[in-house]
């Protein structure tokens, strides 16, 4: 029996405006090779200058993950030579990173375990391939350079070897992903690679404390994939050792559509990227007093709101959707800072405001249904005005007309009946079109005024006001 040993390096990048060490655009889907400049073209004698916002969002990571923040820290050139890296190095940390220690709590089948980070270095990303005639490097026929990505700021976060399972390793992604999000510092968005995961897993014999050959799964993008790449690889280095062939250190790439992982290279180690301090840059120096104002300016974070709305009477699978991402919490809060109460604003939120901004592909952020709107629907609830159901198809009406609540229902005249003497004379109708429903409700089968209450709120289109109803449904038939 073999136990996996799983340590991820996380490379998140940081969404400053413009790049790490030049001032171009870090927008995505620009034209190739448009956000490029001497700088991150590498062209000879042009030379790098620090981004301070950069800084600040690692120190940001570090403080928010408990690490010590190294007053002095060094840039390196990394030496490999790739069609995507133009100066034939990357601008790296090394044996003098920004961040060192830390970790991050994950909870797995309701366990908690604590991940422990070694450290947070900056360094600069590379371009990017276009592979042609096929999706991977292996089956393409060609490849096109585009450097709009390169010298975007990257924090690399590396843990320590302390995750055993593949469900263990996507709760430490997930997490991780979380925490940025909420300190507003990486988007987070593993389509378009601004958060990728390098996965290392080797296997050692039960009980072992010795680690095995390692090999590692390159730039692996979804938390699917996380899963399916770690189950994939654990189960060839199985069969390699139950064969008797030993594990090669290599760097693999895993192809999701054959759920495999396939080698790209020999692993390297760290003396064949012959780092040397990078000589255009001084040393970082990070001062007690930025460090006390960075930690000042941290703002809520994910486990802190979760524990805030629990207090509020929140159910675990609310919190769990409102902190899913910072647009819904942010969009929570709104509801309740203009007074709509907090189990009721979740409820609409999780439910049928979510799945309708799915539908109509809006956005918590940019939405013509505001949270102003969802506290005007509330209240329209609770005045008796629309009942719950018919709030439903304002809601709809809202998001796609943009009306507000109270126009909709102008427009509409779908208020709720709740006029005692116009809701008793429909009632009297509906019993006597259903005197064998009132005689079985009558002889004990209270069940059946259930189908009654629905031919009432039928013949209203919903509109009368549901407990009325209920209240004059027996009324009336011990009335007869």
């Amino acid at each position: 029996m073999y136990e996996v040993v799983i340590g991820i390096e996380v490379h998140a990048q940081l969404t400053t405006n413009t790049k790490l060490f030049c001032g171009c655009s870090t927008q995505f889907g620009d034209l190739p090779n448009t956000n490029v400049c001497p700088v991150c073209l590498g062209m000879p004698g042009a030379l790098p200058v620090l981004n301070k916002r950069a800084v600040e969002y690692s120190v940001m990571a570090g403080v928010a993950l408990d690490c010590t923040i190294n007053r002095t820290s060094v840039f390196s050139r990394k030496n490999y030579f790739y069609p995507d890296l133009p100066k034939g190095y990357q601008i790296s940390q090394y044996d003098q990173p920004l961040c060192l220690g830390g970790g991050l709590d994950i909870t797995v089948d309701g366990r908690s375990k604590r991940i422990g980070i070694t450290r947070i270095h900056m360094e600069e990303d590379a371009g990017k391939l276009l592979h042609q005639g096929a999706d991977t490097i292996s089956g393409s026929t060609h490849s096109h350079v585009d450097l709009n990505r390169a010298c975007t700021p990257l924090i690399e976060i590396v843990s320590e070897p302390d995750i055993r399972s593949a469900a263990e390793a996507r709760a430490y992604v997930e997490t991780l992903r979380q925490r940025l999000l909420y300190l507003g510092i990486c988007d987070g968005n593993m389509d378009e690679g601004s958060l990728r995961a390098d996965i290392n897993i080797s296997l050692r014999p039960t009980g072992s404390d010795q680690f095995g050959t390692r090999t590692e799964i390159k730039n692996v993008n979804s938390f699917r994939s996380i899963e399916r790449a770690i189950h994939s690889e654990v189960a060839r280095q199985t069969a390699l050792l139950q064969a008797g062939t030993p594990v090669v250190q290599q760097t693999r790439q895993y192809d999701d559509a054959t759920q495999s992982t396939r080698p790209l290279r020999d692993k390297e180690d760290s003396h064949d990227y012959r780092y040397f301090p990078e000589p255009d840059l001084y040393p970082l120096t990070i001062s007690d007093e930025w460090i006390t104002h960075i930690r000042s300016q941290l703002p809520e974070l994910a486990e802190q709101k979760a524990a805030r709305y629990g207090e509020l009477g929140l159910s675990q699978f609310e919190i769990d959707v409102l902190l899913s991402d910072p647009s819904v919490s942010r969009y929570f809060e709104s509801v309740t800072a203009l007074g709509g109460r907090p189990k009721d604003s979740a409820k609409w939120i999780v439910g049928d405001i979510n799945a309708a901004f799915k539908e109509t592909k809006q956005s918590f952020d940019d939405t013509r249904f505001s949270p102003d709107r969802l506290v005007e629907l509330l209240a329209l609830i609770e005045s008796g005005k629309i009942s719950g159901k018919m709030a439903k198809d304002i809601l709809v009406e809202c998001i796609t007309s943009g009306k507000s609540p109270a126009e909709s229902v102008a427009a509409s005249g779908a208020s709720q009946i709740s006029d005692t003497s116009e809701l008793t004379q429909i009632v009297d109708k509906i019993l006597d079109q259903n005197l064998d429903v009132v005689e079985k409700v009558k002889g004990g089968k209270s069940n059946s005024a259930d189908f009654l209450m629905g031919q009432i709120m039928r013949e209203t289109k919903g509109r009368a006001k549901p407990d009325l109803v209920k209240s004059l449904i027996a009324d009336r038939i011990a009335a007869r």
